[in-house]
């Protein structure tokens, strides 16, 4: 450190020089590493509560079955919410094996820009397709609860909720996944 003096001011000047053969850049290496192990744990987070959302709301709809008019199947929104639901399942399930090996194993099934790719393409086609599911069985939800309010109504709003809450977890993945992709280093 080296003190320079010039019309009454101080200034303090760093003389050492940086090590060379880039040993800075090391520090930032490390430090991508670490943001990247993070954002894949904070992803199989975000998974993990998807997969219970869409669990709960398939086995809500599912058993919503309450004879004559009260049968879910009878209308097709709510066979798409159902639909839309066992998708879910299916892609967040193995989603979640997936990642869940990578973390514990250290092997990859895919390789890492192909699973790049897959995370956002399937992140953002599959909460499409909540949120799709969702609101369009809120219509004719909100159409029977005019009429009458009773358990049929009840389980139906309370599936819509849980396909909600999925679609928001499943959208923050998504969110993830694309600044994973657009962040990835194709070398």
């Amino acid at each position: 450190m080296e003190m320079l003096a010039s019309n009454d001011s101080q200034v303090k000047v760093d003389t050492k020089s940086e090590p060379s053969m880039g040993g800075g850049r090391h520090v930032g290496i490390v430090q991508r590493w670490k943001v990247e192990d993070s954002l894949k744990r904070y992803t199989l987070g975000f998974r993990v509560v998807t997969l219970f959302f869409s669990l709960v709301s398939f086995l809500l709809m599912a058993s919503n079955n309450h004879g004559g008019w009260r049968n879910f199947y009878n209308y097709e929104e709510y066979r798409y919410l159902l639909a839309g639901g066992i998708i879910s399942i299916l892609y967040t399930g193995g989603q979640v094996f997936r990642q869940i090996h990578e973390l514990s194993t250290g092997n990859h099934l895919l390789r890492a820009t192909t699973t790049t790719v897959i995370d956002f393409v399937g992140d953002q086609g599959i909460s499409y397709l909540l949120i799709s599911s969702a609101s369009t069985s809120i219509t004719i939800t909100n159409r029977m609860r005019e009429v009458i309010d009773d358990v049929f109504t009840d389980s139906s709003t309370a599936s819509i909720s849980m396909l909600f809450f999925a679609f928001l977890c499943l959208a923050i993945s998504a969110i993830i996944s694309g600044y994973r992709l657009s962040a990835q280093n194709y070398i």
